[in-house]
C-alpha cells in the first residue's frame, strides 16, 4: 500500500492499495502508524476475494453471508475508524459486483485486493471510542 497526505486541516490520505493487500489488515495498521483515533473512509477498486458478514441479533455474532473466491469490482466500501482499548477498530461495509452484474453487500470481514483499491481517508477533529454494549454484545462508538 502506498499512501500520501492531501491535505493538513481536515488530516486527509490517500491509500492506494496493490494487489494481494488484505485491507483490513493494512488499514488498521495505516491507523496504529498514523495514531488515528477517530476518522472515516470511502473506497473504489477490485477485488480477488471478499467474504461479507452480517449481524445476527440471536447469536450476537457476524456470521458469513457470502464469500467470493473470484474477481469482482469494488463498488463502493465505506466505513469508520474508533478506538476500543487504546487500539483502532476498522468498521466497514461494502458492495461488490459480480461478471453477471449481481450485486453483494454487507459487513467487510476479509477482502483481498486485485489489482487496486483508491481509499480516501478523512480523520476527525475529534477521536471516537468503542465501548461494549451489553445489548448487543459489540463494541459500538459512544460520546
Amino acid at each position: 500500500m502506498r499512501h500520501k497526505q492531501l491535505s493538513q486541516m481536515p488530516k486527509t490520505f490517500a491509500l492506494i492499495f496493490e494487489t494481494g493487500d488484505e485491507i483490513t489488515d493494512v488499514l488498521k495498521r495505516f491507523a496504529t502508524e498514523q495514531k488515528l483515533a477517530g476518522s472515516s473512509f470511502k473506497a473504489i477498486g477490485a477485488l480477488s476475494f471478499v467474504k461479507l458478514g452480517w449481524f445476527n441479533w440471536k447469536t450476537k455474532k457476524y456470521q458469513v453471508a457470502v464469500e467470493l473466491d473470484e474477481q469482482v469490482e469494488l463498488l463502493s466500501l465505506i466505513g469508520d475508524i474508533a478506538l476500543k482499548d487504546q487500539e483502532p477498530q476498522i468498521h466497514a461495509h461494502l458492495v461488490v459486483g459480480r461478471s453477471d452484474g449481481t450485486a453483494h453487500g454487507g459487513h467487510l470481514m476479509q477482502a483481498k485486493v486485485r489489482p487496486t483499491c483508491e481509499l480516501i481517508l478523512t480523520e476527525n477533529p475529534e477521536s471516537m471510542q468503542k465501548e461494549l454494549d451489553k445489548d448487543s454484545g459489540i463494541a459500538l462508538i459512544r460520546f
